[in-house]
């Protein structure tokens, strides 16, 4: 099974903790240390029924074990999530339905093996936005990525505390929360900045034995100052009401010299994710 190093995303199931065991700005290309025929993109127009199936909550856990521990049976799959070889079995055919699965060579006769099909799935943020069922995915997998959040952390203070890992990674690793004042261009110049550095130390250290899964999340959210949504509430016209004669002369002049958007080509917003 190929692993990628660093891409895990929103909703990537951790393995078991017992120690036995995802948005990118950018112009459309998926910077990303894996083959095209690794990626899932979904598409809110084309495939609504793959999407609603994947909101589902074991079928997002059976794939993220997938992708991060190999193929496995649904027997084996039930152990894991502590749900019934009958119901992991059932939900398994649905992902394989829609491609997310497939069967895996058999170790032996007696049960069928799945794999992962790709390992991340990528959307394209505006495109989900403009789907009902889009914007429900979206906001279900955000919340998956936070729970997901909260078992790494647990997961990562175990293998700490039982030797797992070694008191090197001390240092390095931990959780920050900043408030820095950006443009939306400063903004996608820093995510771009950390994608590249990303990609750039993934690669070197691929073939290093001393290398482990460190499970990156990151998240970039502008929010409006409170003064500044109130004045933008009470400044904003009614939904029935005609812009003024001055607003309308000044839209157009604004939209002409704009000089961020002048032939600039759009931008493409995607997400990633491991389930």
């Amino acid at each position: 099974m190929c692993r990628p190093s660093y891409a895990r995303g929103m909703a990537d199931e951790e393995r078991p903790q017992n120690g036995t065991g995802e948005d990118v700005a950018g112009t459309g290309e998926e910077r990303i240390l894996l083959g095209e025929s690794r990626l899932r993109r979904l598409d809110p127009e084309r495939e609504p029924a793959a999407i609603k199936a994947l909101t589902h909550p074991l079928r997002i856990r059976l794939l993220g074990l997938l992708r991060m521990d190999g193929p496995a049976t649904a027997s084996e799959l039930a152990v894991s999530t502590g749900e019934s070889s009958a119901s992991t079995s059932y939900h398994l055919r649905v992902l394989a339905k829609y491609a997310f699965v497939a069967e895996a060579e058999h170790r032996d006769g007696r049960e069928r093996r799945w794999r992962a099909v790709h390992a991340v799935t990528t959307w394209d943020h505006s495109a989900m936005d403009a789907s009902p069922v889009g914007r429900d995915f979206e906001g279900i997998m955000a919340r998956r990525q936070i729970e997901n959040f909260g078992a790494t952390l647990a997961r990562h203070e175990s293998d700490i505390a039982d030797g797992r890992l070694g008191r090197e990674w001390l240092d390095h690793a931990g959780i920050t929360d900043l408030m820095p004042r950006l443009t939306p261009e400063s903004l996608g110049e820093l995510k771009q900045a950390y994608e590249d550095k990303l990609e750039e130390l993934a690669a070197r250290d691929a073939g290093d034995a001393r290398s482990e899964q460190v499970m990156v999340f990151y998240g970039m959210l502008p929010v409006a100052g409170r003064a500044d949504a109130s004045a933008a509430a009470d400044s904003s016209p009614r939904p029935d009401s005609p812009p003024s004669a001055h607003a309308a002369a000044e839209a157009e002049p604004a939209k002409a010299h704009d000089p961020v958007n002048a032939n600039a080509a759009p931008r493409r917003l995607t997400g990633y994710t491991h389930d």
